[in-house]
């Protein structure tokens, strides 16, 4: 019987140093993952349907309803900045801000165009049709960041919100419209009962993009002087969500598929931000 025990102690001792070993393991992992400059910071989600009307427009909303399910499994918080609101259903465009510890470094793999294919709910003749969505993630970059936005090249324009109302958008004449005319960045900011502070909120995102585009600039002269022609561009297909004819989720980039289309469209897609976290820093040391 002492024996027993002593052998039933060694084995509970034995299992909790594996699991702390494990812990720590998969804490260290983490910490390489998401090593860049900018990985612990917010960050500034935004959605545009691309062409196809209604169809696009639908596939924008329901892009934004995963991400926001994202979110809320993960415990972070986010603010509706922006909303454009389709005529018929669905959205044009939305820009949200998402707040937590390495929110960015999770979604900056969701950079690029997704593309649905599905029976269409809205085609009476109930043929498959094909929508496009573009996603783009901007780290939020600190007040004090030395980027210079002169006066002179920036078109700022006030308008009525056009979202759904309630605590998500204001829908007073203080909406905020600034465009960069050097780059031709432009930032909407609706969210604020203030004019005055929807567009201090403005120009904070302006300059992160602004900084963003810089730091892009760089890295596209290194990858050149690198002569990679892997590259993935913005505007490029990074994955699939097929519903018919048959189910399936595909990432063009790391060939990661799943065939539970509906549990990746409500916020599952932790799958794909780890494979590409961990191609990225593979491909870092080849």
């Amino acid at each position: 019987m002492l024996e027993d025990s002593y052998d039933e102690e060694i084995k509970i001792m034995v299992e909790k140093e594996l699991l702390d070993i494990t812990k720590a393991l998969d804490e260290f992992e983490l910490q390489v993952l998401l090593s860049g400059d900018y990985d612990s910071n917010n960050a500034i989600l935004e959605i545009h349907s691309g062409a196809g009307g209604t169809e696009a427009s639908d596939w924008a909303s329901m892009l934004l309803r995963m991400y926001s399910r994202w979110v809320e499994s993960n415990n972070y918080n986010y603010e509706l900045i922006a909303i454009q609101t389709a005529e018929e259903a669905g959205i044009k465009s939305a820009s949200i801000l998402i707040k937590g510890k390495n929110v960015y470094g999770f979604l900056k793999s969701e950079k690029g165009v997704h593309r649905l294919i599905r029976l269409s709910p809205f085609d009476t003749g109930k043929r498959r049709h094909t929508s496009f969505a573009s996603v783009e993630i901007i780290p939020e970059i600190e007040s004090n960041i030395e980027i210079e936005l002169k006066e002179q090249d920036l078109k700022t324009d006030v308008y009525r919100s056009s979202g759904a109302g309630g605590q998500s958008v204001n829908t007073t004449d203080s909406a905020v419209r600034i465009t960069h005319l050097p780059t031709g960045l432009i930032v909407t900011c609706q969210n604020e009962r203030s004019q005055i502070k929807n567009k201090e909120k403005a120009l904070q995102i302006l300059k992160s993009k602004v900084y963003q585009l810089e730091q892009e600039k760089l890295s596209d002269s290194l990858v050149e002087l690198k002569g990679d022609s892997q590259k993935i561009d913005f505007g490029s297909q990074i994955r699939t969500y097929v519903m018919h004819p048959y189910s399936m989720v595909k990432d063009h980039r790391t060939n990661v598929e799943t065939s539970n289309v509906l549990k990746v469209l409500d916020g599952d897609i932790s799958l794909f931000i780890e494979a590409y976290l961990k191609g990225e820093v593979a491909s870092d040391f080849n």
